[in-house]
């Protein structure tokens, strides 16, 4: 992992233009009023879309704290303040393969 997170994210994300996919699909990061922060990553039309994710909910204070899912096409995460790089991270590490898988 020697790029930050948020430029594997870019490139993640570069590689699934197609002139198509990115017309529908695509990254969104908002702010949450809590505060925090959502990640939400189309990957219905992905090589992602059937990999199976376990779901992640940490609780470490009321402002460092992270959810994240995989449901109908789309992998999200929500959290603190200062856990936005995490979030990024767990998406990294699923879509790499390297964790976050559910039992089969």
């Amino acid at each position: 992992m020697s790029d930050t997170a948020f430029e594997w994210l870019q490139q993640w994300y570069a590689d699934h233009l197609d002139g198509e996919w990115e017309h529908q699909n695509g990254v969104r990061i908002e702010t949450l009023d809590n505060p925090g922060w959502s990640l939400s990553v189309d990957i219905g039309e992905t090589e992602l879309r059937e990999r199976a994710f376990a779901p992640v909910v940490v609780e470490r204070s009321e402002h460092d704290w992270i959810h994240a899912r995989v449901g109908d096409g789309r992998f999200e995460a929500f959290g603190g303040s200062g856990n936005l790089p995490e979030m990024v991270a767990i998406f990294r590490s699923w879509a790499e393969g390297r964790g976050r898988l559910a039992a089969e």
